[in-house]
Parts: structure tokens; C-alpha cells; sequence
């Protein structure tokens, strides 16, 4: 078990420490731990080099530490002590779970006793974060709370109705008050800010900051824009709109099957589109410290929401499957839109279309407030099945060249299809035509250059 642990570094579920003298430190990470995502602590291990120390004291350490959570934490919070020994040594583990909070450290008080952990860190919640663990305690989600300043009047029903038909599907207002689109607050019918999100009328009165941002950059880092736009649209709608800006500002490349031509994009369609959904149904629209932003480099397509992964979710359980619907409004009325399929799927259906479609593993980060998604470009082979492809790049290995005589030879074929073929290889980018007209008699074919492929953008 601790090697297990040794071999991973500190995280937003691991802190490592030397010793339990700062009782006031422990208490912070534990209820940090429990308030996020769970976690363990593990005593007498020196934090940066790993060094297994030891505990002199254990069982008087474990009474303190104990003691300590028991007077210290506000609810009542039971994590698992245990002991064991290492090499002649004895080290403490503090296993925390995830509970339904706020926690919090008694002195300080519930308004500025919270703390949460962030990456490696402990931070102190701000009154955004603790009104979000106080709506999981309640099983309530920020898109489900009324918008006082709106009517139903505010939703447009008829593009709701137009997209459940376009699914085969029937939209009443009994279908929007059982996807909470509206609810009714104090006997006054209200939408919800999820229902305003997802058919608002007046989206920029009740949310002037664009919710999407996109651009795409020269390069490989932020120093020059080639093309922006920001997307206030209905989610919906703006999906829609945030992929005709993806498939404008990356590559298209043509790649021969057999005998038919089929574009290939420069990154898997299935992953863009589920990391872009993801990224909306996922983003954290209770402060809108930032839009959610797509940013297109040369070697990478980075899409960033506001918000962590939903509290009591670390990066290991969401990868195998687990999942909380941060805006629950929005979840369902995707699913019955069938913009997704499954819960839970999402980031493993981003994984499995890289990985099907030969592009390098997406990368998943938790960048303090932030959830990005980072995607490759796929490695896309670009050379045709054709049976006489083989013999003509064995000559051109050989020979450096070809002319359409030597093709005829080659192929054994009439000279008109040897033409045609050679034609049909200079159009899929991979040969090229030396000569000095089109009706030169000594014209010959060479071997694009590699990485000299058909693109279009």
C-alpha cells in the first residue's frame, strides 16, 4: 500500500507530510479533503523527497490527530487512522472520504473556516464554492434555481419545439415543466437559469458575457490571432456554431481508399464534439469567472471550461466512469435532444475516438478553477490501397522517376491508364509532375516531398 503511494505525487486526493506538529495544517488539509473529493494523508513521509521517516510517537500522534478532527471540524467528520510499519518505520495514514458538507474549521467559522483543495494546495472557499457544496448536500444543481428576473414568457418554446421535432419528439409545456426548464417559485412560475441557457430569448440581458469563446492562434503559442468569434447563442444552437469554427480554422486532408476519395479532418469529429459538449454541460456557471474558451494551435486544440471536475470527483474515478452532472437542466434536456448518449461516457468516449482514429491520447487536466480538454492532431496515413501503388514506389525508390512510357512497361497496362493512374497520384498530392507544359513529351514523376500532402482549410 505505501509504495502505492510513494509512487504518486501530491494531488488534489494526497498530501504527504514529515510529522503531525502543526495539528493547525492537518486539520486544514482534512477538511480541504473532505469537502472536495476525498483523500489521504500520509504522515512521516518527507513531502519533496519522499524519504520515509517515520513517526516516533504513532499511537500518541494518532490520539492527537483524532482528538483534534473531533474538536476541530464542524460537522462531525470520522476519517479512517491507521498505522503501519515500513522498514523499521511507522507511518500514519489518514484516509478522508467525501461527505456532504460544508466542513469546516470551528474557529474560523463556516464563512471563512471552508477550505477545498485545489491541485496540490488547500485554499479557502469563497462564498461561490460553498453555495455549490451546499447545493450537492441539498441534490440541487446551479441550472435548477429559478431566475427571479425573467418570466416564462422569456423562453422561446417555439425553438424548443423545432429541435424535439427535429428528434421526433414532442415539446408541451408539461415537457418543460418535468425537464425544470420552469419551475414554480413562491406559486410564481419561473424559468430556470438552465431553461434560459438552453432557450432564452433575451440572453444578453440576463447574461451579457459571451458563454463561448473561440479563436484560433498562428502557431503554437497565444502571440497571434488568426480568426475569433464569440458564441452567445442558445447551447443547442451553439454547438452547432462552435464545431463550423472548429472545421474552418483546422485541416482537412484526402485520403484514397480503394478507388473512392474521402476527406479525413485534422482531428477526430467524435472527440471534438464530446469534448465540446462535455465542456458545456461540465462548466461551472455560478460565478462565470470565464467563457468557455477553444483555443486552436498548430499542434493542439485546447478546450477549457470554468469549473473543476464536480465536487467528490478526482480525475481517476471520471476517467473510469463515474459521473455528477454539474448542471443537471442541461444534462437532460441534451439527452432527451440526443446530443449525448449515456451518462458518464464522455471523457472515456473522447479517449477511445483518439485512440481509434490514431491521434495521440487526449490530455485531461484540473487547472486550479478550470477542466481542460487538449487534443492532438491525428497521424493520418495518407498512401492509397491501390495493387499497383507498390511496384511504382519499389521503381521510384530505385529510379527517383518515372515517365509514362516506363509506367506502361511497369504496369503492363495501355498508355492511357498508365496516364490516368499517374494523374490520379499527382490529384492525391503524392507525386509530382516534372515538365515544362502540360504536352511535354519528356515529362516525368517524382515523389512528393513527405509531408507534402493535399490539405484545405
Amino acid at each position: 500500500m505505501l509504495e502505492e503511494l510513494l509512487a504518486r505525487p501530491e494531488s488534489k486526493t494526497l498530501e504527504f507530510k514529515e510529522n503531525a506538529n502543526s495539528l493547525s495544517k492537518i486539520i486544514q488539509t482534512v477538511v480541504a479533503f473532505a469537502n472536495t473529493a476525498g483523500g489521504t494523508l500520509v504522515i512521516g513521509i518527507q513531502d519533496r523527497t519522499k524519504n520515509v521517516i517515520g513517526v516516533e510517537n504513532i499511537l500518541q500522534d494518532e490520539e492527537r490527530i483524532a482528538s483534534a478532527i473531533a474538536d476541530a471540524v464542524s460537522p462531525t467528520l470520522l476519517p479512517n487512522l491507521q498505522f503501519i510499519s515500513w522498514r523499521d518505520k511507522d507511518v500514519l495514514i489518514v484516509t478522508i472520504p467525501h461527505s456532504p458538507g460544508p466542513f469546516y474549521v470551528k474557529d474560523k467559522g463556516e464563512n471563512s473556516g471552508v477550505y477545498v483543495r485545489l491541485g496540490s494546495t488547500n485554499r479557502i472557499a469563497d462564498a461561490a464554492l460553498i453555495a455549490e457544496i451546499k447545493r450537492i448536500k441539498d441534490h440541487t444543481s446551479f441550472d435548477q434555481l429559478p431566475e427571479l428576473r425573467a418570466t416564462p414568457d422569456d423562453l422561446d418554446m417555439d425553438l424548443a419545439r423545432k429541435l424535439f421535432t427535429a428528434v421526433d419528439k414532442p415539446f408541451t409545456k408539461a415537457t418543460a415543466r418535468s425537464l425544470e426548464l420552469i419551475v414554480d417559485h413562491r406559486d410564481t412560475p419561473r424559468p430556470t437559469k438552465g431553461g434560459l441557457m438552453l432557450f432564452g430569448k433575451q440572453r444578453d440581458e440576463l447574461f451579457p458575457d459571451p458563454f463561448i469563446r473561440l479563436i484560433r492562434f498562428d502557431g503554437t503559442t497565444k502571440t497571434t490571432a488568426l480568426d475569433h468569434a464569440d458564441i452567445k447563442s442558445a447551447f443547442p444552437l451553439a454547438i452547432g456554431e462552435i464545431l463550423v469554427f472548429i472545421r474552418r480554422n483546422t485541416s482537412m486532408r484526402a485520403v484514397i481508399r480503394s478507388a473512392r476519395r474521402e476527406d479525413v479532418p485534422q482531428y477526430p469529429a467524435e472527440a471534438v464534439r464530446e469534448a465540446v459538449i462535455n465542456a458545456l454541460l461540465h462548466a461551472d456557471y455560478s460565478t462565470m469567472r470565464s467563457s468557455i474558451q477553444v483555443a486552436i494551435f498548430d499542434d493542439r486544440m485546447e478546450i477549457t471550461n470554468p469549473g473543476p471536475l464536480p465536487l467528490g470527483l478526482n480525475l481517476e474515478t471520471a476517467l473510469s466512469g463515474v459521473s455528477q452532472l454539474r448542471n443537471k437542466v442541461l444534462g437532460r434536456v441534451f439527452r432527451e435532444l440526443e446530443l449525448i448518449e449515456q451518462w458518464g461516457s464522455g471523457l472515456n468516449r473522447i479517449n477511445e475516438s483518439c485512440i481509434q482514429h490514431a491521434a495521440t491520447p487526449p490530455k485531461f487536466e484540473e487547472l486550479d478553477l478550470f477542466f481542460r480538454v487538449t487534443l492532438y492532431p491525428r497521424a493520418t496515413q495518407t498512401k492509397p490501397q491501390h495493387p499497383w501503388y507498390s511496384p511504382l514506389l519499389a521503381h521510384l525508390k530505385q529510379h527517383d522517376q518515372i515517365s509514362a512510357l516506363e509506367a506502361v512497361k511497369l504496369w503492363q497496362v495501355a498508355r492511357r491508364t498508365a496516364s490516368n493512374r499517374l494523374k490520379l497520384l499527382c490529384l492525391e498530392g503524392l507525386l509530382t509532375e516534372v515538365s515544362r507544359g502540360p504536352f511535354d513529351p519528356y515529362k516525368v514523376f517524382v515523389l512528393t516531398k513527405p509531408g507534402n500532402k493535399i490539405e484545405k482549410t
